[in-house]
Formats: C-alpha cells, structure tokens, sequence
C-alpha cells in the first residue's frame, strides 16, 4: 500500500487512528457546506470516548467530529523548505464525489 500524499484526499476508512493530525473534509449539514478542518483521533478526557477532535481554532474550544460527521481525509503537507512550492487554501483538490446524504444528519 502506498503512503497517501497531500492534495489526494482518501476514504475515512484508510485515516491513522493514532494521533496522527489530518486535514478532514467535514460534511455539509443545517449549521453550513462542506468544510475542511484539522483533526486527530483521540480520547475525551472527559468522556473517556475516542472520537475526532480539532483544537486548532481555540484551545478553549474544543470540537468533537463523529464519525458520520467526516467524508475524507489527506495527510497534512510537509513543512515548506525552499525546494517546495507551498499551497494555497485555494490549491485544495476537490473532494471525489459522493452520494447525498439520506435523511438528513439525524440532529
């Protein structure tokens, strides 16, 4: 199996589940469209529950993802170094298509 590379988004299935922060194409729902934000697979503290989390907007503000909640995911791109090109928000790949949600988000 070939490691994933940024800028070729994967099926939530294949993501690492150890920590490991990944950009994650959030699925549209009531609250807005489609979105991309930063996660890692851990435990609430809380909780106790392991689930997607993003800290990345506030550290006070933790936000949990469950699993229905992710469409895709692409490992983050490496560090710029001057031999790299670095990426704008805008050069994202679009996400491969997929089936409309049946039933709304259960909310």
């Amino acid at each position: 199996m070939t490691k994933p590379v940024f800028g070729q988004w994967q099926r939530m299935g294949s993501v690492p589940r150890d920590g490991t922060r990944v950009l994650a194409l959030i699925r549209k729902s009531e609250q807005g469209p489609d979105e991309v934000d930063v996660v890692r697979w851990a435990r609430d503290a809380t909780a106790g529950d392991e689930r997607w989390i993003s800290t990345d907007g506030d550290s006070e503000c933790v936000i949990l993802y469950a699993e229905a909640e992710l469409a895709f995911w692409m490992p983050l791109p490496s560090p710029v170094t001057d031999r790299q090109t670095p990426y704008a928000a805008a050069d994202l790949p679009a996400p491969p298509q997929r089936e409309e949600e049946a039933g709304g988000s259960g909310i």
